[in-house]
């Protein structure tokens, strides 16, 4: 990992950027002096509270349908030690790195906001175990999103006991108790509080969803890229990219999306030949309405992240400290508002690969390709072309649609019905990261098809557009074969997806058209 960077944490919220930088990059994590500061003040009301004889939840009693037992005190260390050990109960395949990463460091930056009563030596712990690489073994499967990511934040609090397993930053799986005693990293010792604040809050679905729109920003671009290449190869109009006509319908991202195509196709000798075949009045919808459906798409995308922004600028526990020294019960642990927008997402994926899949469709198809030959093939029959890609995508938009279907929509009640409406936001992120990965596939196979179809038509005819050409050139350099032959094509797809996912399409392209919304 690269640890030159640093994020420094404080009592107010961290950016996007962030939990990017240290879920992604392996930035380093600093906490400052005023966070710790307001950690020792919030635990000194804790400490006051827990000398009182008066029971109060999280402190001084057990926890959700068992919140009505009072602890005594020579009890409460080991009731904050089993609730971290009953709670860590994951099952499934461990989840990605950078997935159990932003977790962690989400969850210290509510611990360092002042509100939980967590100790500043558990938040120099939290921290210690970050930048060590230590990343403790998180399951697929054990989070309702309320109260909270209880059991993906167990398993990394079980870490910072000593207990449970962790990967070291080798990449190896060990006992976690070895691996802070190879970095000098003492166990933690819980008091009353800390581990419920440890485990109580939306910070998976959270470091999820924050990644999650960092890459469809990207990807919107890139569709906006391969649904400008597809017009051309088609020989479709740009007339219906003009900004006065996307102004008729003040929509921010139909808008950008439009001048992002508008942008590509800046000088092609392809675009508007289908005014002169008299049948074709307009070009598709898939074509037409790209600016529309990529728009509203951008648009739901600046509502996650909206809404994203705000929870990074929450401090979720329960019960909460307050600036007063009143520690009170809420419910702001639920996950609804992040499960919502994960959720939306999805549904903002799939539509995307939808109306991507018909473009390849139309390319491949030489009824509506207007001179293309079947499947882009060279010598159709003897040869397939892309015919099966465009299998592969259609399978891949089809799963989509599946995982566009609403988590947040379901509940299941829990702990003797007091946890009886729960948000599913862990589900909802999870199956959106697998919407995000099966997009990038999507637009990788239209841009295969398209820069393809753009080699054809330039072979014997006029030259597309110099982002264009610049984009063919660089898919080329990258390993995505141009016309020929049938060969292996799953090589070339894998190529094509790197390109994608790597942000190699989104730079070829703005290295002729400047930057892209």
């Amino acid at each position: 990992m690269d640890m030159q960077s640093t994020v420094v944490v404080g009592p107010s919220h961290v950016t996007a950027q962030d939990v990017l930088a240290v879920a992604r990059d392996g930035a380093r994590v600093e906490l400052s002096a005023e966070a710790l500061t307001r950690a020792g003040e919030a635990r000194r009301f804790i400490d006051d509270l827990a000398a009182r004889p008066e029971p109060v939840y999280g402190v001084s009693t057990g926890f959700g349908a068992l919140a009505v037992r009072h602890i005594s005190p020579e009890l409460r260390a080991r009731l904050q030690r089993n609730i971290v050990r009953s709670h860590a109960a994951g099952s499934g395949p461990r989840v990605e790195r950078e997935v159990v990463r932003a977790l962690m460091f989400l969850r210290l930056k509510t611990v360092a906001s002042g509100h939980t009563g967590v100790r500043p030596e558990v938040l120099r712990t939290m921290a210690d175990v970050l930048n060590a690489g230590i990343t403790p073994v998180v399951h697929e499967y054990g989070s309702l999103g309320c109260s909270g990511d209880l059991a993906p934040l167990s398993h990394c609090a079980l870490t910072l006991l000593g207990e449970g397993d962790a990967e070291g930053p080798d990449g190896r799986v060990r006992p976690a108790g070895e691996l802070l005693a190879e970095h000098g990293i003492a166990p933690v010792e819980l008091r009353e509080k800390e581990g419920l604040a440890l485990l109580n809050g939306t910070d998976g679905m959270l470091g999820m969803l924050v990644m999650a729109s960092a890459d469809l920003a990207r990807l919107f671009t890139s569709a906006d890229i391969t649904a400008a290449l597809t017009l051309e190869a088609l020989l479709g109009t740009d007339r219906v990219l003009a900004p006065d006509l996307h102004a008729v319908r003040p929509h921010p991202g139909q808008a950008a999306s439009a001048a992002n195509m508008l942008k590509v196709l800046d000088g092609s000798g392809l675009t508007g030949h289908h005014l002169d075949d008299a049948p074709r009045v307009q070009d598709a919808y898939s074509v037409r309405c790209a600016p529309q459906v990529a728009g509203a798409g951008r648009d739901t995308l600046a509502h996650a992240r909206l809404v994203a922004d705000r929870e990074l600028a929450a401090a979720v526990d329960n019960p909460v400290v307050l600036a007063d020294g009143r520690v009170e019960s809420n419910g702001n642990f639920h996950g609804a508002p992040v499960a919502y927008v994960l959720d939306f997402l999805a549904i903002a994926a799939a539509d995307l690969a939808s109306i991507a899949e018909r473009r390849t469709d139309r390319l491949l198809d030489r009824n509506r390709s207007h001179g293309l030959p079947p499947f882009l093939a060279e010598d159709a029959g003897v040869d397939s072309g892309l015919m099966i890609a465009q299998y592969t995508q259609a399978a891949l938009v089809s799963e989509l649609k599946r995982l566009a279907v609403p988590a947040s929509a379901d509940s299941i009640p829990s702990s003797a019905m007091q946890e009886d409406h729960v948000s599913m936001g862990w589900s909802a992120a999870r199956k959106l990261r697998t919407a995000v990965d099966n997009l990038t596939r999507v637009v990788a196979i239209e841009l295969y098809a398209a820069t393809r179809a753009l080699e054809l038509r330039a072979a014997d005819g006029p030259a597309p557009a110099p982002a264009s050409r610049a984009v063919v050139a660089a898919a080329r350099a990258a390993g995505v074969g141009g016309p020929g032959p049938d060969r292996f094509l799953a090589p070339d797809i894998a190529a094509a997806e790197e390109f994608v996912r790597g942000g190699g399409l989104v730079t070829a392209a703005e290295a002729v058209t400047g930057p892209l919304a």
